[in-house]
């Protein structure tokens, strides 16, 4: 049986499809919703769930929340302050410390799965060991992966990671709609928020963009108003005493604590800046979909962070439309999970789900340019390939480094795995070698890289794409935006350099052969012409070395004649 589960920051869930229903399964407590937190006994017990959330005030340097947050990240990355020790891991990934003992973010969010397994086996009386598990549309490669190996740790086999915005799209029926509908799907959830624009077509969902930061959510929401409480009360706050006046802020217009009436007003003056951050996030999103804000048909809310009026009122003021608030909040990404594990089995017919890459991907070439094979926002899965050849002549390897990034230099994007593919010494430009990525369906990349002549294959798997916080992802997108004139002016001249560069030498040799051959004004002009195409060099003044160039090409076309005649007669 496929088990659909929404591993989250604050809270997990999981289902299965029952009589064609998709059924959220409760635990022993009759509740849904199972709190992700984990805490580790000085006796070496392990409690999972409602029962670790006691001691998050009373074991906290043990007790371990908000794991989704780590996942995928190194040390110093944009990791939040926590209670428990953060620190790198034997492989220099971050880990949590526990008595000495570093575990991986993945472990955790192991027991959180297995207790997930085991609530849905008890409930059905029948094996899970198969399941669809949800992520931020923004996770990238490294924190689909260790998604993926949380749920191996638990003993289920990972059928597809699927994004929390197409999950929320398939609960909120949206497959129902009119054809050529378009939604968009607002998920501000405990420790994530996405954006997603996606595009319903005879039976097909198609993310046409998507954009988000997976460390912005409700817990920053708690983080603001724990420390204005403190501020105001005179004591220390607790985490779970911010949140709780939050949320009760999010269907009551007042709310008190230690006695004193507390506002929504008062507290949405602090919540405004953080909800204002998804601002940019929509309108990149929007724009990279092609689509007008005037044609989106509906505007749907994900994750219990909306309940909030405020972030209502926000969105109904971006998007122009009161959004959609009919689902259940917290439950609809997993209810999404559900059916899309009812069409993996068979269940759920007629639905195609298409999902896309949030950043480009491709190899640096010669040069240092950033070479493109999969452009952002493409639908996968997807498989593109391209030729290469070797730049310079009798080499006998060709160093393959993968990138991903909206940056034209390949320095400015970030390194995903590099190796060297082994190939017979061959003159310049006459090596071929064939490139190609393809992203399956959980979003991870596998790179081929072939020797054409002898069909030799060298094959890699990218498990820890990019190390870094999914701020540097989203200043990433920004920094393409601000330097998109300086990046591309520098890739011209660098282009522009390697065919000077390629010429020069060739004008030279031509000239020491068949100099004598031609008038000496005509000798004369080739030469300086060389000089200022050299001084252009120099100064990397683009624009002069391309019309040099192409006067230095009409220039020697006398002596590339006379060359190539001396050749043939030779």
């Amino acid at each position: 049986m496929i088990a659909g589960i929404d591993l989250g920051t604050t809270h997990s869930l999981i289902g299965v499809m029952d009589s064609g229903f998709p059924v959220l399964i409760a635990d022993a407590a009759g509740e849904r919703l199972t709190p992700s937190v984990v805490n580790f006994s000085a006796d070496g017990s392990v409690r999972v769930g409602r029962d670790a959330t006691p001691y998050l005030t009373g074991a906290p340097e043990r007790t371990v929340f908000s794991v989704k947050r780590l996942m995928g990240l190194r040390p110093g990355e944009s990791i939040d302050h926590f209670p428990y020790i953060v620190k790198p891991s034997p492989d220099g990934a971050a880990g949590i410390d526990i008595d000495g003992q570093v575990l991986l973010p993945e472990q955790i969010a192991g027991h959180i799965l297995a207790k997930l397994k085991a609530d849905a086996e008890r409930a059905t009386e029948a094996v899970i060991d198969r399941a669809v598990i949800t992520v931020p549309a923004y996770f990238n490669d490294a924190q689909r992966s260790a998604t993926k190996r949380a749920g191996e740790l638990a003993g289920i086999r990972v059928e597809r990671i699927l994004s929390e915005p197409t999950a929320a799209a398939l609960a909120y029926g949206l497959d129902r709609l009119d054809e050529n509908s378009k939604v968009a799907v607002f998920d501000l959830g405990g420790g994530t928020f996405d954006i997603s624009i996606l595009e319903l077509t005879a039976g097909m969902f198609e993310v046409k963009a998507t954009h988000g930061d997976t460390h912005l959510g409700g817990d920053d929401l708690d983080s603001a108003t724990k420390e204005w409480l403190a501020a105001r009360l005179g004591r220390t706050v607790t985490r779970e005493e911010a949140r709780s006046l939050r949320e009760a802020l999010s269907s009551d217009p007042q709310a008190q604590l230690d006695g004193i009436v507390f506002s929504r007003e008062d507290l949405e003056a602090i919540w405004r800046p953080i909800i204002e951050r998804t601002r940019s996030h929509c309108a990149q999103a929007v724009f990279d979909s092609g689509i007008e804000l005037t044609d989106l048909n509906r505007v749907i809310l994900v994750g219990g962070a909306t309940r909030m009026p405020t972030v209502q009122q926000f969105v109904e003021e971006i998007f122009g439309q009161t959004p959609d608030c009919t689902q259940h909040p917290d439950e609809a990404v997993a209810l999404g999970a559900v059916i899309q594990a009812g069409i993996l089995d068979g269940q759920v017919r007629n639905m195609t789900l298409l999902d896309v890459t949030p950043l480009s991907l491709g190899i640096e070439t010669f040069g240092g340019l950033m070479n493109v094979l999969i452009p952002r926002n493409t639908t996968i899965p997807i498989k593109k390939g391209e030729m290469f050849t070797n730049a310079i002549g009798n080499q006998t390897s060709m160093g393959i480094k993968v990138l991903q990034g909206e940056r034209e230099m390949a320095r400015d994007n970030w390194p995903l795995g590099a190796f060297d593919l082994e190939f017979s010494p061959a003159p310049k430009g006459h090596a071929r070698v064939g490139v190609q990525f393809e992203i399956d369906a959980n979003g991870i990349l596998h790179v081929l890289a072939r020797d054409i002549a002898t069909g030799t294959d060298h094959i890699v798997q990218i498990d820890s794409a990019v190390q870094v916080s999914d701020e540097a992802v989203e200043q990433m997108v920004g920094d393409s935006v601000e330097h998109a004139f300086a990046d591309m002016s520098e890739r011209i001249f660098t282009e522009t350099r390697i065919k000077a560069e390629e010429m020069l030498p060739a004008i030279q040799t031509a000239l020491d052969r068949m100099g004598a051959d031609i008038p000496a004004e005509d000798r004369q002009r080739i030469t300086s012409l060389v000089a200022e195409v050299e001084t252009a060099i120099e100064k990397e003044n683009s624009q002069r070395l391309k019309k040099l160039l192409t006067t230095l090409d009409d220039a020697t076309q006398e002596l590339a004649t006379l060359l190539i005649e001396s050749l043939m007669r030779e």
